[in-house]
């Protein structure tokens, strides 16, 4: 029971908690305006352009915090609040994001791995989810052991893809949060506002990691318990 509680119930919580912190910090941050206005269009445009980034479209996309990178398309996609807004949670997220457009051009290695990736995890996360909601019912026998085997390697592949996406999160909010400064897009006593925001995004994906990690353990600890009751 203590087992299932650290490996399940924790890292929920975790994930709950972050989630909590990130709409908390965006709210709070999106009402602050940056002190020259500066749009998060124009902040993302200003980043790139300082690398030598002038070949990614720069798009306005429903929903909140919808925000995200395409290599694929070379495509910049920001909220409607972070695309028109000029609040300090704008300027930060559009930097951030502006940040993986960088590690694209650049050819940074753990985006590229992290890339590599994206074709099996979309294939391992559907059946990861599925299987491992029927893993509580699972008692042995040969096909609970094989049903067990699958969601292990299914969910094994979603972790890695997971572990991998944090130094590319972390690298584009340093990114970020170095060229908001250099390029006066905020100055530094403005950066509380920024650094609140990206650092309650960076938590969501270590939450979402130690739950799959978590989850991971907890079906290999199922699978071992299997072997020793046949």
């Amino acid at each position: 029971m203590i087992i299932w509680i650290l490996l399940i119930i924790v890292p929920v919580l975790l994930g709950l908690y972050a989630q909590m912190r990130v709409m908390s910090a965006y709210r709070k941050n999106v009402e602050i305006p940056s002190r020259r206005g500066i749009t998060g269009r124009q902040a993302a445009a200003a980043v790139m352009e300082s690398a030598g980034i002038y070949d990614v479209e720069i798009v306005e996309v429903e929903g909140m915090l919808s925000d995200h990178y395409d290599p694929s398309n070379k495509r910049l996609a920001l909220s409607p609040d972070n695309y028109h807004g000029s609040s300090l949670a704008a300027v930060g997220v559009a930097a951030h994001e502006a940040g993986h457009a960088i590690q694209h051009q650049v050819g940074y290695s753990m985006m590229t791995l992290r890339q590599s990736l994206v074709p099996a995890v979309q294939i391992a996360s559907p059946i990861a989810g599925l299987l491992c909601g029927f893993a509580i019912f699972l008692i042995g026998g040969a096909m609970g052991g094989l049903i067990l085997k699958i969601a292990i390697a299914a969910l094994l592949v979603v972790a890695l893809f997971q572990f991998v996406t944090l130094p590319v999160e972390f690298d584009a909010t340093a990114r970020a949060k170095r060229q908001l400064v250099n390029l006066r897009i905020v100055d530094q006593d403005e950066m509380e506002g920024v650094n609140e925001t990206l650092d309650a995004a960076a938590l969501t994906y270590v939450a979402a990691f130690v739950a799959s990690l978590g989850q991971l353990l907890h079906l290999v600890l199922m699978l071992t318990g299997n072997r020793r009751d046949e």
